[in-house]
């Protein structure tokens, strides 16, 4: 593989997250607990990660804020139209498998 330079890693990197980000916002129908539980992140995850990210450049970025860059929307909005009641079952496997910052 060609050495790639930092510019361009981070290039890539932004864009792929762009496209996750676009595919989340399409993949409405699967809900952050099914994420959770197949990957062990969800997009309230992506969302903390991207304020943190920004705290650390010295750029104030609200829980909510963040969450919005995420869903396209405020994720109030995202709830009402899209969340749906966790099966008992879904609720389990989050609790076996939750990561310790959840």
């Amino acid at each position: 593989m060609e050495k790639i330079d930092e510019a361009t890693r981070t290039a890539l990197e932004a864009a792929a997250f762009r496209r996750l980000v676009a595919h989340l916002r399409q993949r409405s129908d699967v809900q952050n607990i099914d994420l959770m539980n197949l990957a062990g992140f969800c997009r309230n995850c992506l969302a903390r990660w991207y304020q943190e990210a920004a705290a650390e450049r010295g750029i104030a970025l609200s829980k909510d804020e963040g969450r919005e860059i995420i869903y396209g929307m405020p994720y109030a909005e995202w709830v009402a139209r899209f969340q749906t009641e966790a099966s008992a079952a879904q609720k389990a496997a989050f609790e076996k498998n939750r990561p310790r910052d959840h």
